[in-house]
């Protein structure tokens, strides 16, 4: 795949190995591609570590599921107040970090910006077609994509989408049950959005399982792309690099 417009990727040549372990022929123009920049890869890992803790704390304030005496220690009946004041703050990293996200959108380098999730050209379209051949088995491996391919790209929109759902229903829930002085008092209305309290949380509720089997196909096709494309894609997450082929680089 082309990368139109790109003169400086990243890039760096790979180490050279010893005669022994010298690599095959089509090993040797690997190129080593800064794909995901510190902002991409920090806002990625803070989501996905808030949202767990989101998401373990929430399923227990829906439905307490630890009964705990309070007699003896004094304190045992504090475990509800203590799940609430977790979530509460796991809620604000998340919060901050889909915002960040989302101004990076706009201001981030070329493979973090909003092009890489919206098709805008035709080549972009066809790979999203070639893409879900692959997942459908019609098609033997993916296409290669430097940054996201189009049709992962365009399921984190609709990701997206549900994380401002996520937000919006969270702060409204969070300011009926806030103290009449404090900031988040104002945002009350937020649950008329979704139609009221009950149907405010009934929405928490759904997107949150509806993230969380997201996350299971998430990981499972970062793997099957990864042992088919062969550039590194699980472990670019963590050092921002891909391996490409030259080929694949229009400098």
């Amino acid at each position: 795949m082309s990368v139109s417009g790109q003169s400086a990727l990243g890039a760096a040549p790979p180490p050279q190995p010893s005669a022994a372990s010298a690599p095959r022929a089509e090993e040797r123009d690997l190129v080593r591609v800064l794909v995901w920049d510190g902002v991409v890869r920090l806002t990625h890992w803070t989501i996905a570590v808030s949202f767990l803790v989101l998401a373990l704390t929430g399923v227990y304030i829906g439905d307490p599921y630890l009964i705990v005496s309070s007699s003896g220690s004094g304190s045992g009946g504090f475990t509800m107040a203590t799940a609430r004041a977790i979530h509460y703050y796991g809620a604000i990293a998340f919060t901050l970090a889909v915002l960040s996200r989302g101004i990076w959108f706009f201001r981030g380098p070329f493979f973090a910006r909003w092009h890489q999730f919206v098709p805008t050209s035709k080549e972009r379209v066809v790979q999203a077609f070639k893409v879900l051949q692959f997942y459908l088995f019609l098609r033997r491996t993916p296409p290669i994509a430097v940054g996201h391919n189009p049709l992962a790209g365009m399921a984190y929109v609709v990701v997206f989408g549900l994380y401002l759902v996520m937000i919006l229903t969270g702060l409204g829930l969070y300011a009926h049950s806030a103290h009449i002085d404090s900031w988040a008092a104002g945002l009350a209305p937020l649950v008329d959005l979704f139609g009221g309290l009950r149907d405010s949380r009934y929405y928490h509720h759904l997107v949150m399982w509806l993230l969380t089997g997201f996350i299971i196909h998430h990981v499972t096709s970062a793997f099957i792309i990864s042992t088919s494309e062969r550039t590194g894609c699980i472990d670019s997450i963590f050092s921002g690099y891909k391996w490409l082929h030259k080929d694949e680089i229009d400098n």
